[in-house]
């Protein structure tokens, strides 16, 4: 509770910070991080864009662009946060921005990608808008909770509640084998399953329920690298 409190002043500071009402005032007080970060979200944003080409031309070479742009928004992911501690710079701003361009490039372009490969039955669109849902709670939670978890010297958090949403790359790469070896459309693993009053889906959908789960679950502790 008194950490908290001590917290609160900070926060009065940094977002006095962006109330400037200046041209263009909180585009000139981005640090280096930030345009990492914004780096990231851009990259989330072309993979969606790619994968909209693919479902429009059927060109596979738009949808592996779009796994590429998710891989390099992940390698910029990695750096923002070393580099906004390594300049001292790390804030309010730095925490929302990385979620959000999180939440684009690790929760809404992974579903997108699973659309693309042909998950699209009602059953399916609704895990994916599920599991979008997580990675936008996970995110929520992280935000709301970071001031009580532990932290190491240099500001970093000791670990994370639930698992990163960033581990949802080993999706993407999912769907590039699947796109490599000619598994997607009618040919998914698994196939199309018929359920009882509810409708087609395919079973391996359910990847993408576990990895939302595991986002917002509780008891999995993951260790900050």
């Amino acid at each position: 509770m008194e950490r908290a409190k001590s917290e609160s002043p900070k926060k009065d500071t940094e977002l006095k910070k962006y109330q400037e009402r200046k041209h263009f005032s909180l585009v000139r007080k981005f640090h280096l991080a930030n345009f990492i970060t914004l780096g990231n979200g851009a990259c989330g944003s072309f993979s969606l864009f790619s994968t909209m080409q693919y479902l429009v031309t059927k060109d596979e070479a738009w949808l592996y662009r779009s796994i590429y742009f998710i891989a390099i928004g992940f390698i910029c992911d990695c750096f923002d946060g070393k580099v906004a501690r390594w300049q001292k710079n790390a804030s309010l701003l730095e925490q929302e921005l990385d979620s959000l361009a999180d939440l684009i490039s690790f929760a809404v372009a992974p579903a997108a990608c699973a659309f693309a490969a042909g998950m699209r039955s009602l059953i399916d669109t609704i895990v994916l808008a599920i599991f979008i849902v997580c990675g936008i709670s996970r995110l929520a939670r992280y935000n709301a909770t970071t001031v009580s978890i532990p932290k190491d010297a240099s500001g970093k958090v000791r670990y994370f509640e639930g698992t990163p949403i960033p581990t949802n790359l080993i999706l993407v790469f999912i769907i590039a084998y699947l796109l490599k070896t000619g598994k997607t459309g009618v040919n998914l693993p698994g196939g199309l399953v018929e359920l009882p009053l509810a409708g087609p889906f395919h079973p391996l959908i359910l990847i993408y329920a576990v990895f939302g789960a595991a986002m917002v679950s509780k008891t999995i502790r993951i260790p900050k690298l």
